[in-house]
């Protein structure tokens, strides 16, 4: 039996990114690094009167049903709604093909639409170290598509415990460790996955924005502790979802917005597919403008009613509050 350990045991900022640079792969050397003289805290944190961005995501309009929505057709949706741009969901890509991605970044700029946004999924609550050396080399491949459609940021997962989800998974967020070990060891390996990822993002000029998305970064204490450990990295970002938390969501948001870079903003008209909320937007517009963020909003329509209805009115609600 694993001896549980005491804490991670993690200075922050966490140790020198570059003694990892011969770790990573392609990612690390596919453009020239872009965060020079800057610092996460100070991207964030320019005080300007712009409005803010919305942007939609593509899963707005999927929801991983057996067939995919296409994203030309959701960057089509969005011009014609009024976004201001697409995240996509690597999952809805048709392929990882050149001219397919260089396809969708053409489509976009012919709308005058931004690609500020790439979701992904990884998996770092892994006791078994070359399943995570597999994470991190997906994301790594997921930095070169960024670059090649030209997109800044990644969404970022902690991952949660292997096993079946507990049924009251979306009301605890708690799924609990496999025997052997603890939450503190979950927590250094995400720190560490995230270490070597980070060493390639900042070559690349890619941000590595970690989400608050169930498993392990239910707990927003862990989640700020991982954070903490690694803001040294001027790569490093946070995506705070307004739909992921447990509990009362505003005190949390509050914690969270003034290490924001981007956020993604849940509506359930319909009812949720799997959980749903009565989210407050005037009063999230609020906690935003006190923490001055100023980054873009991105929308994900996570409810049953039909998108092409659902997504307008979500764009409507969100441009209110934002405006």
């Amino acid at each position: 039996m694993k001896k549980e350990r005491k804490g991670c045991g993690v200075p922050a900022p966490r140790r020198s990114w570059l003694k990892k640079a011969a770790l990573v792969g392609s990612a690390a050397v596919t453009a020239p690094s872009l965060w020079a003289g800057s610092t996460a805290a100070g991207m964030r944190k320019v005080n300007t009167k712009q409005a803010i961005r919305l942007v939609v995501s593509t899963y707005s309009y999927w929801h991983f049903q057996t067939k995919k929505y296409p994203v030309e057709k959701v960057i089509e949706n969005a011009a014609r709604i009024g976004f201001d741009g697409v995240e996509i969901l690597h999952r809805q890509m048709e392929n990882e093909t050149v001219p397919y991605m260089n396809k969708l970044k053409r489509m976009a700029f012919d709308h005058g639409l931004a690609l500020p946004f790439l979701s992904i999924h990884q998996n770092f609550v892994e006791p078994d170290a070359a399943k995570r050396k597999e994470h991190i080399k997906h994301t790594l491949h997921c930095m070169d598509l960024a670059v090649q459609m030209g997109i800044p940021a990644i969404r970022m997962n902690t991952g949660s415990w292997p096993g079946k989800r507990p049924e009251n998974y979306y009301k605890t967020g708690i799924k609990p460790p496999v025997p052997g070990y603890t939450d503190q060891d979950a927590i250094k390996w995400v720190i560490d996955s995230m270490e070597t990822c980070l060493v390639a993002a900042e070559r690349a000029g890619i941000a590595l924005c970690l989400e608050n998305h169930w498993g392990l970064s239910s707990n927003i204490d862990y989640l700020v502790e991982i954070y903490e450990a690694l803001k040294g990295s001027p790569a490093m970002g946070l995506n705070l979802d307004t739909g992921n938390f447990v509990g009362d969501p505003y005190p949390q948001l509050e914690r969270l917005m003034p290490y924001a870079s981007i956020i993604q903003a849940k509506t359930y008209y319909g009812g949720g597919e799997v959980y749903d909320l009565d989210l407050d937007y005037d009063r999230i517009a609020k906690i935003m403008r006190d923490a001055n963020f100023t980054g873009y909003v991105s929308l994900e329509m996570e409810g049953k009613e039909d998108p092409d209805t659902a997504v307008p009115k979500s764009y409507a609600l969100l441009r209110k509050a934002f405006q």
